[in-house]
């Protein structure tokens, strides 16, 4: 713009369909003569392929003469930015173009259509950077990766995966298929398998899922498993602990090497505040255990399954917090509660 001493400069690209766009219309020596948009454009202007991308450079002395002569004499009744150029040209001062070698660049967004096509070039380019720096994305064309996401060597995405925020991703990890991360932070050598990761940090070697959820400010340790239909929710699991199925851990401080069996729930809400719960190294929880916070399970300490804690377990105890089982003989039937199977016709 200043080399070329222009009074306006616009930014214009050649597309192959340029319906919608204002239609720059040159003279016979080549110089931009006019803007003229879609519904005021004849037939044979209709047919010019460069189109304004509606990003100018002017030289404000210029541009403000200019704007005390638009008029609104168009089909809208509007007053046109582009009518601008045309009003340079006829006072005599000289306006450029840059034309832009991929017309993608410069697609306008009027719907969510247009939103959605240019979405999908903007995650193309995404995916095929990841590519070109060493990411395997199975399917690039169904997945789904924010521009601010940074993924190591060596990864592998597969379909159906989404990635948001200020997610970072180490080597050597498989994610996917069918989950999402969003501002999650994922160490090498991590599997994230149809499950869903939300603000939360996991360290190396560790496995979440399938159809795990790790919620906000959760932070998983080296070599864990979080295992199917497993939430974890504002927590920290250590090194090497294993929570394989079906289990809430929500407000709590969890040791290493420590499992929690299948059904096991931090009770952490009272109705009126959330409490914590602190399990410590090594200890050994069984199924169906409730720990109703507040409740510190002690290291080396181990709780029968289907066992209620609300009291504080000592280091190396036993705890058994369920009533005793009673068999009485002969109960249905005398009571008349014998169950028959009907006859079907």
């Amino acid at each position: 713009h200043i080399e070329s001493g222009n009074a306006a400069t616009l930014v214009t690209a050649v597309m192959k369909n340029p319906y919608g766009y204002g239609r720059v219309i040159r003279g016979k020596e080549g110089n931009v003569e006019r803007i003229v948009e879609e519904r005021d454009a004849t037939p044979e202007q209709k047919g010019i392929s460069e189109v304004n991308s509606g990003m100018y450079c002017f030289t404000v002395r210029y541009l403000l003469e200019a704007l005390k002569k638009l008029r609104n004499n168009n089909s809208q009744g509007e007053y046109y930015l582009t009518d601008v150029i045309e009003i340079l040209n006829t006072q005599g001062y000289k306006v450029g173009t840059l034309e832009v070698a991929d017309p993608s660049e410069v697609l306008g967004i009027n719907d969510r259509a247009q939103l959605a096509e240019v979405s999908n070039i903007a995650r193309k380019r995404i995916n095929l950077s990841l590519m070109q720096s060493g990411v395997t994305i199975i399917n690039p064309e169904n997945t789904y990766i924010d521009a601010d996401v940074k993924i190591g060597r060596d990864t592998v995405v597969y379909p159906g995966t989404i990635m948001e925020g200020l997610t970072v991703v180490g080597e050597d990890c498989i994610i996917g298929p069918n989950s999402r991360l969003v501002s999650a932070t994922i160490a090498d050598s991590v599997v994230v398998d149809n499950s869903v990761v939300m603000e939360s940090s996991v360290e190396s070697n560790t496995r979440i899922g399938p159809f795990a959820y790790l919620r906000p400010g959760s932070k998983i340790g080296m070599g864990v498993k979080i295992g199917d239909f497993v939430e974890v929710k504002n927590s920290t699991v250590g090194r090497g602990t294993s929570i394989s199925h079906l289990t809430y851990v929500g407000d709590s401080d969890i040791g290493e090497n420590v499992n929690l069996g299948c059904g096991v729930v931090t009770v952490n809400y009272d109705g009126k505040k959330k409490h914590r719960t602190v399990v410590g190294d090594n200890a050994f929880v069984g199924c169906n255990v409730n720990l109703v916070a507040p409740v510190v399970v002690h290291k080396d300490s181990y709780i029968a399954a289907g066992s209620t804690i609300t009291d504080e377990v000592p280091e190396n105890a036993l705890a058994v917090a369920r009533c005793r089982q009673v068999i009485k003989e002969g109960w249905v039937l005398k009571r008349g509660m014998v169950r028959r199977k009907k006859n079907s016709e």
